[in-house]
């Protein structure tokens, strides 16, 4: 089998000001703080670490383009966190994709979404898409199987 990476390992975001970060990713989005420094800390998002950096050189405002890091939210959590969220961040924009997402800021404009995810429930996720073929795990399904 030909070498390739199996999962996420950790994230890690510049930022200006480590207490407003900190507080944004506990306080709002409900992280799990596992070590603070000077410069920085390591929060747990589920099996995410999430590494917090100060950093002279981090941005003023959000990058253009459409790259941006989702967090999975339990269906029971969802509506309760998304208010906090967009009472809390910047919504940057309008959720047209499937499932229920809101789009905001953190404080030094990193574009983040709360996501209910779908890739896992299935080729029927992605019909209004106009997928060709959908691959889960070692198998593949055609349009036809939609």
């Amino acid at each position: 089998m030909k070498a390739r990476i199996n999962g996420l390992n950790h994230v890690t975001l510049a930022f200006a000001d480590v207490e407003r970060s900190l507080a944004f990713y506990r306080d709002v989005l409900g992280c799990a703080v596992r070590a603070v420094w000077a410069d920085g800390a390591y929060l747990e998002a589920g099996s995410l670490w999430l590494c917090l950096s100060r950093d002279e050189n981090t941005r003023s405002s959000p990058h253009l383009d459409y790259s941006h890091i989702a967090f999975s939210v339990p269906d029971v959590d969802y509506v309760a966190l998304s208010k906090r969220v967009t009472a809390e961040a910047i919504v940057w924009k309008e959720n047209k994709s499937e499932g229920a997402s809101t789009y905001f800021l953190d404080p030094d404009g990193h574009k983040l979404e709360i996501h209910l995810g779908l890739i896992g429930k299935g080729p029927a996720a992605f019909r209004h898409r106009g997928v060709t073929e959908f691959r889960a795990g070692a198998g593949s399904y055609a349009t036809t199987g939609f």
